[in-house]
């Protein structure tokens, strides 16, 4: 990882550098476009298609694909197709508000252990093994049945359970860069531990966090979408691919594609995050076995 004894932000020289070594790896391009795609059905869903998500029609229930329903209805009369294109909307923006602020404070929190050391250090990581050894589903069925279902609720669960282990991969990276000349310098002038974070640390794992962040979202969105299967994500009407799968399962026989095409919409969408991740972890020569342990 190239080092800059100044770094308060990213130079446009090194971002274009960054974009070019992004561009020359096909499975990062390839993951990107695939992500590109849902995001623009998503933003696109209502030109998309003319009907209502939530709406139902028990006269057209259960019907198979056709020209005025390309994915059929399912069991109380609502186009599969729109309920698909809309449930990347809810997908989409729920993941990515629970990863953006699960690596976000993953990251301070890891940048933070790996400058401060010491008693810090080894109580965080102590609490971290805690936090751990509770399977992540677990964890996160007992904070939705205490707290709720809502959409905030979910990504605050979900920061919760995903934190600790953005922390050790973040920590695991900043180790790295904590010893450099300029930290050192910046320390001998009395900086202060967020000036040193913002200005000398996060500028150089900038790499390691995008891909954390690719990463962490193809499991988020897994996540976010087993809840609503189970019954505890999102609230029925809302279309969801996860809740989709739950109320179409009983009737696959009859309507294999209520069930069959949020399927296959939410693994294009975790294929394209993946590839994503992998392809950025090469393109930047991100050891994540290294940087997490």
């Amino acid at each position: 990882m190239t080092t800059l004894d100044t770094a308060t932000t990213l130079a446009p020289g090194r971002t274009a550098r960054a974009w070019r070594t992004v561009r020359s790896s096909r499975t990062a391009v390839i993951g990107l476009a695939i992500v590109a795609v849902h995001v623009v059905i998503a933003l696109l869903a209502p030109l998309l298609t003319s009907y209502d998500p939530i709406a139902g029609d028990a006269a057209h229930a259960l019907l198979g694909p056709s020209w005025s329903h390309w994915a059929g209805t399912d069991q109380y009369g609502r186009d599969v197709l729109a309920r698909v294109l809309y449930g990347g909307r809810y997908a989409l923006g729920v993941s990515f508000a629970a990863t953006l602020l699960t690596v976000a404070l993953g990251t301070v929190v890891g940048c933070a252990a790996a400058l401060r050391g010491g008693w810090f250090d080894d109580v965080l990581g102590r609490v971290l093994d805690a936090v751990l050894s509770v399977p992540s589903i677990l964890a996160l069925l007992v904070i939705v049945t205490a707290l709720g279902t809502g959409p905030l609720v979910i990504v605050l669960a979900i920061a919760v359970v995903y934190v600790p282990q953005v922390v050790r991969v973040i920590r695991g990276a900043a180790l790295a860069v904590v010893p450099a000349d300029y930290v050192t310098a910046a320390r001998a002038r009395g900086e202060s531990t967020f000036s040193i974070l913002r200005r000398e640390i996060l500028p150089n794992i900038t790499d390691v966090v995008c891909v954390e962040f690719a990463m962490r979202a193809s499991w988020v969105v897994l996540l976010i979408s087993s809840l609503s299967f189970l019954g505890f994500g999102a609230d029925p009407p809302t279309p969801d691919w996860g809740l989709m799968v739950a109320e179409n399962r009983t009737a696959i026989t009859v309507v294999p594609m209520a069930s069959l095409a949020p399927i296959i919409a939410l693994a294009t969408l975790v294929v394209g995050l993946n590839l994503a991740a992998d392809g950025l972890s090469k393109a930047w020569g991100v050891d994540r076995i290294r940087e997490g342990s």
